[in-house]
């Protein structure tokens, strides 16, 4: 994983949680196909364009800039997974398995 952070988001020093993700993924025009009550398991597909927003969207917000690996981008197959990835590259690599 690699990822740097800074404290220039609105958002930053505020946790990245499961509702937070569910709330990015709700833009219609970029995530047409997702419903508002995404399963935390349920599968999830992003195209590369989604994936780009939101990691744009959570720079601005968090403050936290990701690149993620091809390898991340493998394993990001679930709004629990996303969160998991966002939230342990917020804690700067740590692993978060609470």
């Amino acid at each position: 994983m690699s990822t740097s952070t800074g404290a220039t988001g609105t958002g930053a020093g505020t946790d990245i949680t499961t509702d937070s993700v569910r709330e990015l993924l709700s833009d219609r025009k970029v995530f047409p196909g997702l419903p508002d009550d995404l399963a935390e398991d349920a599968e999830l597909v992003l195209d590369s364009l989604g994936l780009v927003w939101l990691l744009h969207v959570v720079e601005e917000r968090y403050g936290l800039i990701v690149e993620p690996t091809d390898e991340d981008i493998a394993g990001l197959t679930s709004l629990r997974r996303l969160t998991g990835y966002l939230r342990t590259a917020q804690k700067g690599g740590a692993r978060d398995d609470t």
